[in-house]
């Protein structure tokens, strides 16, 4: 029991002890990447001290306003459009199942279409502006969400829905206390997986028709023969991506803290 009660609502030293598990890796490559490179001489693969050294010259602090921000901007932009859609759309297919199965050759076939295949077209008919880039985002990052949205729906039991019917609950109040609460663990993988697919979309749209973002600033690097600072767009877009990732972690342990502390009563109450 006390087991259970320190995994669904762990301690501050338990939770730095898991950070330290996670971080030992990556800290031990990059001694093992300084170590290696530092007498590296190549005119590609400078050593990693030159590469850091870049990296505060580009990044710290005028790249954070001029490149990092834009490009957070336009992400989050395009993820929030993404969700609302997403979560939207795939409440009503994941409840109307006739519905759903009308549509599924459609969005089968736009799901196929990657986003990069329509910057062509983003460029035409939005230019090289944020608008494009947030179009891009939010298409990209709308499938994952869709789909398991409906598969989170589709998979609450149906004793739960029935009861919830047979009591004439209000529809609204079904969808806020019944359908919402038992889908969320799957949207909120969706969304992290397209929080994912959002940062590798912003980068290749700045690429291509851009004046600013980071995917731009990586980009010019490359065409101006500075390689480290195009190795320092890199390892700034890792870092972002990793902070990114930890900050929607602690989003989802807070909105998914209910399904953990049931999960665990529920182990409890079977032992």
């Amino acid at each position: 029991m006390a087991r259970l009660a320190d995994d669904a609502h762990p301690s501050p030293l338990r939770m730095i002890g898991r950070l330290g598990v996670e971080a030992w890796l990556p800290v031990a490559l990059f001694v093992a990447w300084w170590v290696a490179s530092d007498s590296s001489q190549s005119l590609y693969f400078p050593s990693l001290q030159t590469i850091v050294e870049a990296f505060g010259r580009t990044w710290l602090p005028a790249g954070i306003t001029e490149h990092v921000l834009p490009s957070l901007g336009n992400l989050a932009a395009g993820f929030a459009i993404a969700s609302a859609l997403g979560v939207g759309l795939g409440l009503v297919l994941g409840l109307v199942r006739r519905l759903g199965a009308a549509l599924s050759p459609i969005l089968e076939f736009m799901r196929a279409v990657p986003a990069v295949a329509l910057l062509p077209l983003g460029l035409l008919l939005l230019g090289i502006g944020s608008s494009m880039k947030i179009a891009l985002i939010a298409y990209a990052a709308f499938w994952p969400i869709l789909l398991t949205t409906v598969d989170g729906v589709r998979g609450i039991d149906a004793t739960v829905q029935d009861v919830a019917r047979s009591y004439r609950v209000p529809l609204r109040l079904r969808l806020t206390s019944v359908v919402l609460p038992g889908a969320a663990p799957q949207i909120m993988t969706g969304m992290r997986t397209s929080l994912s697919i959002g940062i590798t979309v912003i980068v290749f749209s700045e690429m291509a028709g851009s004046t600013e973002g980071i995917g731009y600033a990586i980009l010019q690097a490359q065409r101006g023969f500075r390689i480290a600072e195009m190795w320092a767009g890199m390892l700034a877009l890792g870092i972002i991506g990793y902070l990114l990732n930890i900050a929607f972690r602690g989003l989802e342990h807070r909105v998914l803290r209910w399904n953990r502390a049931m999960h665990h009563t529920m182990l409890a109450a079977r032992s």
